[in-house]
């Protein structure tokens, strides 16, 4: 009963987000917004509704592990698994505009974190700055779309219907299995938690945060199978920004006592997130394509990380040497090869 309960609330949290990406999208584009803000907007925060939804609910019920883990493991999934795979599909195009500006802003924000973090919780003054955060955050972009408006058609390649009474229902109908999905899957991963032994922080950081970035995942590759590669990464790092701003924002703003964050939250998740939003910008920097190496390193990152998550709530023999090898070898390795591409890059540049 606890298994169908959680898939019956990740259905629903997807279909519901597919509701209101569809229907805020085309109202978008009725509005005259260019593709690349719906990416960055429209898009990017729909399909990050299903985690607004869960670490919502999570907080109001006291689940500070499962509200805190969705945010930080939906942020290091989505550029390890997501920007891997599909750069694995095609190479991804990187937009001059993420390079400028958001891909900055999400390293700046992953920071912000753990200095708001630092004393043990994100309250409701650290959110009320975040979601100060993401109103300036906004009027920025719209500004943008301001100066530069287009009529062409929505991300998904369709055009907006007629029909404004379709669009708000789209949105209604989203939002409504949103709230509804993200009751069941939380009260199933937290009966999974229980039975399984494992934390709440844990379940957070792996199935929920996996499960409440599926809109991501299929956004990002249906982009980059179309050729619309830039919107693949749009969709990533508007998603970061927002999950940080918006959805840890709002959670903090509202959840009675704040969101509590575990030591290992703070000693390593989060760390983490920092160290991936990192390695976006010699990444991306390289050349502005994403190419499909990376992409598989990326996606390698991922297994690891969720490997070592599972090896420690199981105390695994293996834990040790495993963490070693990462710490050691596998890390600076990659650190090497960042820093040498970015060199060249910077070498390619400065030539005649």
């Amino acid at each position: 009963m606890t298994l169908l309960v959680f898939v019956a609330g990740l259905m629903l949290l997807i279909l519901g987000a597919e509701g209101l990406v569809r229907g805020a999208s085309r109202l978008a584009t009725r509005d005259g917004m260019s593709p690349l803000i719906i990416g960055l907007t429209v898009v990017a925060f729909g399909t990050s509704s299903p985690e607004l939804a869960v670490s919502l609910k999570a907080a109001l019920d006291d689940q500070a592990g499962i509200a805190m883990g969705n945010v930080v493991g939906s942020n290091i999934f989505n550029v390890l698994f997501i920007l891997g795979v599909s750069a694995l599909i095609v190479p991804l195009a990187v937009a001059q505009q993420l390079i400028r500006f958001d891909i900055p802003l999400m390293v700046g924000l992953s920071l912000a974190v753990l200095l708001l973090a630092m004393n043990g919780s994100v309250g409701r003054l650290d959110g009320g700055l975040l979601v100060a955060g993401l109103g300036a955050y906004l009027v920025f972009l719209f500004l943008q779309n301001a100066k530069a408006p287009s009529a062409e058609a929505a991300p998904d390649g369709e055009s907006a219907p007629a029909s404004l009474g379709i669009n708000l229902l789209y949105v209604g109908g989203g939002l409504a299995m949103l709230v509804l999905g993200s009751r069941w899957l939380v009260d199933g991963a937290v009966s999974f938690a229980q039975s399984l032994g494992i934390s709440e922080q844990v379940i957070g950081l792996t199935i929920i945060a996996a499960g409440t970035s599926l809109p991501e995942v299929v956004t990002s590759i249906i982009a980059a199978l179309r050729g619309e590669r830039d919107i693949a990464v749009g969709n990533v790092v508007g998603s970061n920004v927002f999950n940080i701003l918006g959805v840890l924002g709002l959670t903090g703003l509202l959840a009675p006592s704040g969101i509590a964050v575990s030591d290992a939250m703070l000693g390593f998740d989060i760390p983490v997130m920092i160290v991936v939003a990192l390695a976006c910008l010699p990444i991306c920097f390289t050349g502005g394509v994403i190419n499909r190496w990376e992409g598989g390193v990326l996606l390698a990152y991922y297994l690891a990380y969720t490997l070592y998550l599972i090896l420690a709530a199981t105390q695994h023999d293996a834990l040790q040497a495993f963490s070693a090898s990462l710490i050691y070898f596998a890390l600076p390795l990659t650190a090497l090869t960042l820093v040498m591409l970015a060199m060249q890059d910077h070498r390619r540049r400065r030539r005649p």
